[in-house]
């Protein structure tokens, strides 16, 4: 059985920061890419930031500049540093990882159940 657990939402005040961690555990043979994706109310979930195992990166427009995600392989972690927060960052954030678990063949999607980010004065 696979999981993954976010943690690190809440609500900050715009030009705040936060940071969100995924734990990925169970019986994971191998993980590919993992990333943050975010869905706000009547929006469609759209890939924040994502990351493969070698540590190559890439950021959705909105974001560049102000998010950073990182990694932990041998902890199998994702992180997402979120700087200089706006209200249009308000959304569930989504943990997202790409991984092959012990005897699977192939890998697949595996989604945590979202935190929610609340950026408002």
């Amino acid at each position: 059985q696979v999981q993954l657990v976010e943690s690190g939402g809440g609500l900050v005040q715009p030009g705040g920061s936060l940071r969100l961690s995924c734990a990925a555990s169970g019986s994971i043979f191998s993980i590919n890419r993992m990333g943050w994706y975010r869905q706000a109310p009547g929006k469609q979930r759209e890939l924040v930031a994502a990351i493969t195992s070698r540590g190559s990166t890439n950021y959705a427009d909105s974001v560049k500049g102000r998010f950073i995600i990182s990694r932990d392989n041998a902890k199998n972690t994702v992180y997402l540093q979120m700087n200089s927060l706006k209200p249009e960052d308000t959304a569930v954030y989504y943990c997202n990882a790409d991984l092959i678990p012990y005897g699977g063949s192939r890998y697949a999607d595996y989604w945590g159940q979202g935190t929610q980010v609340t950026v408002s004065s």
